[in-house]
């Protein structure tokens, strides 16, 4: 199933430490998988790191996989100074302000779209560009940039937003990218050489910053849904983008709100379900939501989500949910989907970067959500944070833990491990890994790196977006 990858982290360095797969293995072919050896790998974007002397210019850290999980003695350091990659690091590029992992050029390894939000193109300051970085038996390395609109103003923020999915049911891998005023459509299959087969802007979209994507209508064709605030609806505009064989089809739900989403199976009836965060607190403006911020789920089907159904609410005052919801929690400001228990069901992390901990303002907390054949429910649910026994580092004002999720399982043990990111920790960010077991996230064996452990420099941004 394919699913919302995108968001941040970060690191700076401008050589590569490569990470090689046996040389007799063929590549696993599996998304985030980038070096081939069958463990998936976890993308972290440093959008605020330092290159040399370049302030800003921003980076990747890529950590891989194994049976033992990640380290930060093997990782890749990518920058705009990297060897093979297009362009050069310059001040306030942002280079990792999106991610996106999935195998583009079909060889069996994952590559990476990075997106660098604010890259300045001739004279056109602040328009934003997007990078394929490859994949291969020694990690990722290289790349090729990705057409840019020449339509794009100064400061367009062109790559807020990228998701991958094979959108038209061709069997080959596109990549959609959206800035503040333009959205755009790569087709594949990629060529390393000549890029994308095809691409086409799509003007309708108007003003948008965030996409994700995932097969709601089980017919092996990813839906794409792109929200965004407008006047009248503060609580974001959803609708979803569906192939229908020949043409794609629009379909709105507008009862729905939400500015983040993640797209995965959750009561295992073979439809990726839409889980949304509305992580907003209600107001005059926007009388819908709950206190401290919510996500909603509308369950997938042959034609993807029906807008008449009811969808399932689920916040920190739903039974079972740990916490309660006080205003500017930011419930929902972060969301991912994977089996963390390993029974069949898609599990939701859901971030809730600026909860308070006891006294502490803004430490930030991570929800786990558990999947079940009546869909997802607040029953079972667990909380973590960094005062949380067992998890590595202590509660501090600010840190923002959960300021991105991701679930992924990196130790092939068939269950999803949580990667949460701590935006604001010691003022330059840091992720913490939890393992996922049969009976969930354990703490046993966790792990915690700062940008600091990984050799990034500056304030970094390390984990404020990370890509599966």
């Amino acid at each position: 199933m394919r699913k919302r990858t995108l968001l941040l982290v970060a690191t700076l360095t401008t050589g590569l430490l490569t990470v090689s797969s046996p040389a007799t293995a063929a590549p696993s072919g599996l998304a985030g998988d980038f070096n081939g050896d069958g463990y998936r790998d976890i993308a972290i974007g440093a959008m605020g790191a330092d290159v040399g002397s370049v302030q800003s210019a921003g980076a990747v850290v890529v950590l891989y996989g194994s049976s033992s999980g990640v380290s930060a003695a093997r990782k890749t350091v990518i920058t705009q100074n990297s060897p093979g990659v297009p362009g050069a690091a310059e001040s306030d590029d942002r280079f990792g302000s999106s991610l996106a992992a999935a195998d583009l050029d079909r060889d069996g390894y994952s590559d990476l779209v990075v997106g660098a939000q604010y890259e300045a193109i001739g004279d056109r300051d602040g328009v934003g560009s997007a990078t394929v970085i490859w994949g291969g038996k020694s990690g990722l390395s290289g790349g090729k940039g990705l057409p840019q609109p020449s339509t794009l103003s100064e400061w367009g923020g062109f790559s807020s937003g990228v998701a991958t999915g094979d959108f038209d049911g061709d069997g080959a891998t596109d990549v959609t990218i959206t800035g503040q005023s333009h959205t755009r459509l790569y087709r594949g299959p990629f060529n390393r050489t000549t890029g994308p087969t095809s691409h086409t802007g799509l003007s309708e979209f108007g003003s948008t910053y965030e996409v994700f994507a995932g097969d709601m209508s089980g017919d092996g064709a990813a839906e794409r849904v792109y929200p965004f605030l407008v006047d009248g609806d503060e609580g974001g505009e959803i609708s979803y983008h569906r192939w229908t064989g020949t043409k794609y089809a629009r379909t709105y739900l507008p009862q729905a709100d939400g500015e983040e989403g993640t797209i995965a199976d959750v009561n295992g009836d073979g439809y990726g379900d839409l889980v949304l965060g509305d992580y907003q607190d209600p107001r005059a403006a926007k009388p819908g939501g709950h206190k401290g911020g919510q996500i909603t789920v509308w369950y997938g089907g042959p034609t993807g989500p029906d807008p008449a159904q009811t969808p399932t609410v689920i916040h920190q005052d739903t039974t079972g949910v740990p916490g309660a919801g006080e205003n500017g929690d930011l419930f929902g400001s972060a969301l991912s989907a994977g089996d963390v228990n390993g029974d069949g069901y898609a599990d939701i992390a859901v971030g809730a970067w600026a909860e308070d901990i006891g006294t502490v303002e803004d430490a930030g907390s991570v929800t786990i959500l558990f999947g079940s054949a009546s869909g997802l429910t607040g029953k079972g649910a667990k909380s973590y944070s960094q005062d949380t026994a067992g998890v590595p580092g202590s509660n501090e004002t600010m840190d923002a833990f959960g300021m991105t999720v991701r679930l992924v399982d990196l130790d092939k043990n068939g269950k999803a491990d949580l990667v949460s990111g701590a935006g604001y920790e010691n003022g330059y960010g840091a992720v913490t890994v939890l393992r996922g077991t049969a009976s969930g996230l354990t703490t046993s064996g966790s792990k915690f790196l700062s940008a600091r452990d990984v050799s990034l420099k500056g304030s970094a941004n390390f984990a404020w977006a990370t890509a599966q």
